[in-house]
């Protein structure tokens, strides 16, 4: 018995092996966290096992944190990590190169395809940082914000992301990359002001939009990558499937947002909403 268990699992590590050889971009193998999933599996596993059970239990008998210096130092650098990210998606591809329509991973030492594989790399550690943005909902103890859906995207990104970075280092779904750091600079701005206190508030009228624009953004990306599941791209369907399933789920959520707060409930204008503001939920992209 002891003997077919071994023989399994030595089955498992070798059919392992051979997919990570057959499949991996040799390129960025030896990069920061991207000799395997365990590492980042581990940083995921403690970042969940303190947000859901160490945290809370640690800021059970304390007062919040007062972390307006740090969120503000935060916010400051997201936005910056936000606009390279742009800068960088739109100049290795996506400015005149990429084609919306299908666009291959290039796999080769071309300047322009190292740097988009850069790229990839530093969005995926930018979902790795905003792993920070849980954990300043614990120590401040704001526990009502961190919902399955916010703990769902936060724990799926980086995963996403590294994926990218392993196998798929640029093409089509580099996209979403571009857009999704556009929103963050407008969205980590939004933070940045609300953060300073409540004299800023009244600089704070664009909350509805920033909600429509992360419902643009779904859009978008959901069709970017619906329509090249029914072509011959030579991208692979099944993580087209997943970024249009997971844009199709934003956009329920934000749709079902938007109407609530916004069309149901026209008197109350661009008040704090009773269950989350939007700032609070678009936090969850």
């Amino acid at each position: 018995m002891n003997g077919g268990n071994t023989t399994f699992e030595m089955s498992i590590v070798d059919s392992y092996r051979s997919f990570m050889q057959r499949n991996s971009d040799p390129r960025t193998e030896k990069w920061l966290l991207m000799s395997g999933p365990g590492p980042l599996l581990t940083i995921l596993a403690t970042y969940l096992y303190f947000c859901t059970s160490v945290g809370p239990r640690y800021m059970r008998d304390r007062k919040p944190y007062n972390l307006k210096n740090s969120m503000t130092i935060y916010n400051i650098s997201q936005v910056l990590m936000s606009i390279f990210l742009v800068y960088e998606g739109l100049v290795s591809g996506w400015w005149n190169d990429y084609e919306f329509s299908c666009q291959p991973v290039d796999y080769s030492d071309n300047p322009k395809a190292i740097r988009m594989a850069s790229a990839v790399w530093w969005y995926f550690m930018a979902k790795v940082i905003e792993l920070l943005d849980t954990i300043f909902f614990v120590l401040r103890k704001k526990n009502r914000q961190i919902s399955f859906l916010h703990l769902y995207h936060h724990f799926m990104m980086p995963i996403c992301a590294w994926i990218g970075v392993k196998f798929l280092p640029g093409g089509h779904g580099t996209l979403l990359g571009v857009i999704n750091s556009f929103i963050h600079v407008i969205m980590y701005t939004y933070y940045l002001i609300s953060g300073l206190g409540p004299q800023y508030q009244k600089f704070l009228w664009w909350k509805q939009h920033l909600t429509s624009l992360q419902l643009v953004q779904f859009c978008i990306i959901f069709y970017h990558n619906t329509q090249v599941m029914f072509g011959n791209c030579k991208y692979p369907r099944g993580i087209n499937f997943l970024l249009a399933f997971n844009a199709g789920l934003f956009i329920y959520m934000f749709g079902k947002f938007y109407i609530r707060n916004y069309l149901q409930t026209p008197n109350r204008g661009n008040n704090q909403p009773k269950e989350v503001t939007a700032n609070e939920k678009a936090k969850d992209c």
